[in-house]
């Protein structure tokens, strides 16, 4: 699965510059030029990275890394800061203000994206390794293969796009609509339901052996892999 970056920038020709280029990268992206619009956007897509312009009109970009930084579920979203301030001063009060990396206008899309690495890299390790492990389920991302305490699980396509997901942020919550966008993509149309047949294939190859369900169903909420014990069942 992609990276998926929030671009928060309210000049036009730098926001087509940094989505072209993140898009290049490797990226998926979002964007917007409104900052009490970024924190709905971040409470809905849960992205992997935002790109946050610090003179934005209304919420300034402080102001949005401060909020990202004082809620429980965003308090360690990488926040790359965008400005045309370049003195330490100000550097130093955008780091304080809660950013993980500070990047001065004009600046090379190359540079960027190297940081924007970095930054996922230390973050959200699990983007970036090539095996994910959780509670005895090892996923081998460049062999395509699927192991429970050693023994091998047979997947669809989509079941292993699923399994992905919720292993690269075990214990999470994702609500069907966020599986959605994450293994079936924004563009193509599929009803929510969908989610729950696949959820329960997954959960039948995972459990082959009577082993201990690690999938968990939030009513209302969605789905997360978390080795706690279930308190609601799908």
């Amino acid at each position: 699965m992609k990276p998926l970056v929030l671009i928060v920038e309210d000049e036009p020709p730098l926001i087509e510059v940094l989505r072209y280029n993140l898009q290049s990268a490797g990226f998926d992206t979002l964007t917007t030029a409104d900052g009490e619009e970024a924190l709905l956007l971040v409470e809905e897509e849960n992205p992997d990275l935002v790109i946050l312009d610090w003179m934005l009109p209304g919420m300034s970009g402080i102001e949005v890394c401060r909020s990202l930084r004082e809620r429980r579920k965003t308090r360690g979203l990488p926040i790359i800061m965008l400005t045309a301030r370049g003195e330490e001063g100000d550097r130093i009060r955008g780091l304080d203000a809660g950013a993980d990396d500070y990047v001065t206008k004009p600046f090379s899309p190359n540079e960027l994206i190297a940081r924007a690495r970095a930054v996922i890299r230390r973050t959200r390790p699990a983007l970036t390794e090539e095996i994910l492990n959780y509670a005895g389920v090892e996923m081998d991302l460049a062999a395509h293969k699927v192991r429970r305490d050693g023994r091998s699980i047979h997947l669809g396509p989509t079941e292993y796009r699923l399994l992905r997901v919720l292993l690269e942020r075990p214990t999470r919550v994702f609500s069907r609509e966020q599986l959605l966008d994450a293994v079936w993509g924004r563009d193509v149309y599929v009803e929510e339901r969908t989610v729950d047949v696949h959820i329960r294939r997954l959960r039948k190859a995972l459990n082959a052996e009577n082993d201990q369900d690690l999938i968990r169903t939030v009513r209302g909420g969605g789905y997360a892999i978390d080795s706690r014990e279930s308190d609601e069942v799908a």
